[in-house]
C-alpha cells in the first residue's frame, strides 16, 4: 500500500487565480493556462504512481496578497472543498488551510474542520507576511492542534525571502522554497515549540527543507555557549537539549527526487518519522519519480512499508 502524503488541489472557483499571485506577476509567469491542480489530476497521477490513498491539501499561496478576513475567507473555501472530495472519493483524505497566527477565528475554523468535516489535521505556511510560527501568536493554535491530536504539516510560500534574487531560473521554487521551511523548523525548535507542546505532531515538507543538513551546525551553536560568544547570544534559552533531540520528535516527508538527501533525512529522524510524498500534481512526471525515490534507498521491505504506508497511516488515523 502507499500513502502519498503531499499532493496540492485547487477548488475549481479558485483556478483562474492559481497564476495571479504577486508573486506571479514577479516573475512573469505565463497567464491564461489551466491549472493542473485539479483534482482530475490528482486521481490520474495517483493512478500514473500506483499510488492507493491520496492526501490532498493546499498551502494556499496568495494568501500573501490577502488581508486576514480575505485570508479566512480563503481557507474556508479550500477546507470545504477538500472536505467535499473527502466525501465523494474513498481514496482522497483531506487537510485542513489555516494561517496559525490568525487570531480566533482561523481558530474556530481550524477545529470545525476537523471535528464538522472531518479534515486530518492542519497545513501552514513556514512564513506569511513577514511573520513565523514561532511567533507567540501561533501558541494558540499549536495548543488546539495538540489537543485535536491531529499533524500539523509546514508548507513554504511561494517565496519567504530574497526574492529579489530567486527570480531567475525558478530558483525561488527550487532553492528559495525549502530555505524558508528549513528557517522555520529551526525557529520552532530554538524557540522551545516542542517543550510547550511535546505531544504536537509536526511534519516538515520536502525534507524539512534542508534541515538535516544543518542541524549538526545547530547543535555546536547550542552547546559551544559562551565559547562561541563571537557568533551572537543565545538568549533566552527556552530549551533543554541540543537541537536534534527536538529534530527527532518531527515528522519528515520525502520530497526531493534526490535519493542522498532523502537517505541523509530519514537516517536523521529514523524509519518511524519519515514519510513518503510527491508534491505531485500539477506534474505527472514527478509522481512516479517520487515513488520510485524510495526504492532507490536501499531500505528494509518493514522499513519501506512504514516510509510508503504505515507512518502515515496512524499520524491521520486512517
Amino acid at each position: 500500500m502507499i500513502i502519498d502524503f503531499h499532493v496540492h488541489v485547487l477548488p475549481p472557483s479558485e483556478e483562474q487565480a492559481f497564476i495571479g499571485t504577486q508573486f506571479h506577476r514577479n516573475i512573469n509567469a505565463p497567464k491564461g493556462r489551466q491549472s493542473p491542480t485539479t483534482i482530475e489530476n490528482v486521481l490520474k497521477a495517483a493512478e500514473i504512481g500506483g499510488v492507493d490513498v491520496t492526501v490532498i491539501s493546499n498551502p494556499i499561496h496568495n494568501l500573501r496578497d490577502m488581508d486576514r478576513p480575505q485570508q479566512l475567507a480563503r481557507c474556508q473555501r479550500q477546507n470545504r472543498y477538500n472536505a467535499e472530495c473527502q466525501a465523494k472519493y474513498n481514496n482522497i483524505v483531506g487537510m485542513a488551510s489555516t494561517v496559525p497566527y490568525g487570531g480566533d477565528e482561523f481558530l474556530k475554523e481550524f477545529e470545525r474542520a476537523i471535528k464538522v468535516d472531518g479534515l486530518k489535521g492542519a497545513w501552514i505556511m513556514s512564513s506569511l507576511q513577514g511573520q513565523y510560527p514561532d511567533d507567540d501568536a501561533a501558541m494558540p493554535f499549536f495548543a488546539l492542534a495538540q489537543e485535536l491530536d491531529v499533524p500539523v504539516v509546514i508548507h513554504p510560500p511561494s517565496v519567504g525571502f530574497g526574492e529579489e534574487r530567486m527570480r531567475d531560473y525558478r530558483l525561488a521554487s527550487s532553492v528559495g522554497r525549502p530555505m524558508d521551511g528549513a528557517l522555520a523548523i529551526a525557529r520552532l525548535i530554538v524557540r522551545g515549540v516542542f517543550e510547550k507542546f511535546p505531544k504536537l505532531k509536526l511534519v516538515g515538507t520536502h525534507l524539512g527543507g534542508g534541515i538535516c543538513e544543518m542541524i549538526g551546525r545547530m547543535n555546536y551553536a547550542y552547546r559551544l555557549q559562551e565559547e562561541a560568544f563571537f557568533l551572537g547570544s543565545y538568549e533566552p534559552m527556552l530549551i533543554k537539549h541540543e537541537p536534534l533531540h527536538y529534530l527527532k520528535m518531527m515528522y519528515l516527508e520525502s520530497t526531493c527526487y534526490h535519493p542522498p538527501a532523502a537517505k541523509c533525512a530519514f537516517e536523521t529522524v529514523g524509519a518511524d518519522h519519515f514519510i513518503f510524498g510527491t508534491d505531485s500534481p500539477p506534474l505527472f512526471v514527478l509522481k512516479k519519480e517520487g515513488v520510485d525515490l524510495i526504492n532507490k534507498m536501499g531500505l528494509s521491505a518493514e522499513d519501506k512499508n512504514k516510509v510508503y504506508y504505515e507512518n502515515a497511516k496512524k499520524l491521520l488515523k486512517l
